[in-house]
């Protein structure tokens, strides 16, 4: 049976929104694509500007969380990130915020992700691709 997973975007350089919609084509490679929220855009939280577009993708693989964290850091990679310093901006950002309902607190993966009900940057394209588990009042 597959897991249900949500998937956060965001890139600040280069063309974001490209940047964007070539993760999507990528993420086809490791889970089967159920929702695309719109793009918007914020501002940066806890890095440097320039501001960056996000959007949120819900989903079913079958891949546990720790290979599917495998995979997103992989295609991070294949589309040019670098990582360099903690919160510095970057081409493409891929966060798993949640994978059904497992919970990990490691080293590598915390799950669900630790702030993402904080973030508005990933709260808002998540009331818009999955409301009726995630409405404002949730």
């Amino acid at each position: 049976m597959p897991y249900t997973v949500v998937i956060a975007l965001g890139s600040n350089l280069g063309n974001r929104r490209r940047n964007l919609l070539c993760a999507v084509e990528e993420l086809l490679l490791v889970i089967s694509i159920v929702r695309v929220s719109s793009i918007i855009e914020t501002e940066p939280v806890d890095a440097p500007p320039p501001k960056f577009l996000n959007m949120v993708v819900l989903g079913h693989t079958n891949l546990s969380p720790e290979k599917l964290f495998d995979a997103l850091q992989e295609i991070e990679s294949r589309l040019g990130r670098r990582r360099t310093a903690r919160n510095a901006p970057r081409i493409i950002d891929l966060d798993l915020i949640l994978h059904s309902a497992h919970r990990r607190r490691t080293s590598r993966l915390t799950l669900p992700h630790p702030r993402y009900r904080e973030r508005d940057f990933v709260m808002r394209p998540l009331r818009e691709v999955w409301p009726r588990r995630f409405s404002k009042t949730f």
